[in-house]
């Protein structure tokens, strides 16, 4: 189906744009929202103006949160959690409660569609996008650590496992070299043995030698 968009659509398009969608995406989710119409010859001759007016309504509003954008770049949010040993978090961290946090530092409300991000479930540090216009999606840390520890704690404990990880993955390696070089070696002995037994074939027995002699 193909639909005229009304407003900017992140990851789909801008006001003005005709895309082509999936009919449920359109009938249960745009055109509901107010985001988009059904693309009619007659709505496609429309396309022009409602792009002047996204383009100016998109230059306000990145005007308007240009200086939040800047303000959350690269900006650290931290959240305390219950955790196994293995770093893995009893529960999750939401884009709600990220949403939640952002919003209240800023003073701006964000709200949990506009936080990029799958639910986090591991102590560390996670780097998260904050969609606050389709062209304005500044990206920011968040340090999830234990209860009762610091974040400093969770950095060096992240770093611990990765450095864990690239050990097992160097000895790893070495010993699949190890392996190549033992395969590679067997097989030369063999080519060697072919070689050597190919070469007493054609060596005359003595004996035989003897007896053609003889006769």
């Amino acid at each position: 189906m193909k639909v005229l968009l009304l407003e900017d659509v992140y990851k789909l398009g801008r006001a003005g744009d005709v895309k082509k969608v999936a009919a449920g995406y359109a009938r249960n989710y745009l055109m509901p929202q107010g985001l988009a119409v059904l693309a009619t010859p007659g709505a496609v001759k429309q396309s022009g103006r409602i792009k002047k007016q996204g383009e100016v309504k998109r230059a306000k509003v990145n005007q308007e949160l240009g200086g939040v954008a800047e303000q959350l770049a690269g900006k650290r949010f931290t959240f305390a959690a219950k955790a196994s040993e293995t770093r893995r978090l009893y529960g999750s961290i939401n884009t709600q409660m990220i949403a939640e946090i952002v919003s209240e530092d800023i003073g701006v409300t964000v709200l949990a569609k506009q936080i990029e991000s799958q639910p986090l479930r591991m102590i560390g540090k996670h780097k998260v996008a904050v969609r606050l216009t389709v062209d304005l999606i500044p990206e920011i840390e968040i340090i999830v650590h234990r209860e009762g520890e610091t974040p400093e704690s969770a950095l060096a404990e992240e770093e611990k496992e990765a450095l864990r990880a690239e050990q097992a993955l160097a000895y790893f390696l070495e010993e699949e070299e190890d392996d190549e070089a033992d395969q590679e070696l067997a097989a030369d002995e063999t080519v060697i043995t072919d070689e050597e037994q190919t070469a007493e074939a054609e060596v005359p027995d003595q004996d035989e030698e003897e007896a053609e002699e003889t006769a």
